[in-house]
């Protein structure tokens, strides 16, 4: 359950960080109160998280998700810019946190959870 709770305040967590950008420093009404509830959502579903998950692990994937995710929305959506690079390190972080999910089932497996 710890994964799903990380998993979905990343996932807000893309929303509150395109939503910053979008309120224009928190200057339009709409934007900048979708951006705040997302915001609460987000760090309840991660706060929930670290209650079952290593605080690293946690912490790692949480802000891989919404940092990965949020590339993603800029580059195709606000016309951040594009590169080989960018959707190279993009990968990078993805496979880091896959790995850090896979790493977190071999503890476990072994009898070494933190």
């Amino acid at each position: 359950m710890g994964w799903i709770y990380v998993i979905i305040g990343g996932i807000l967590e893309i929303g509150w960080a395109t939503g910053l950008s979008l309120s224009e420093g928190f200057t339009k009404p709409l934007p900048s109160i979708v951006t705040a509830v997302l915001i609460i959502i987000s760090f309840y579903f991660f706060s929930n998280s670290m209650k079952l998950l290593p605080i690293g692990t946690a912490y790692a994937v949480f802000t891989g998700i919404g940092a990965a995710g949020t590339a993603v929305v800029g580059m195709v959506f606000l016309n951040d810019g594009i590169s080989i690079l960018k959707v190279a390190f993009i990968s990078l972080l993805i496979f880091g946190v896959i790995g850090l999910k896979m790493s977190d089932k071999e503890e476990k497996d072994t009898g070494r959870s933190y």
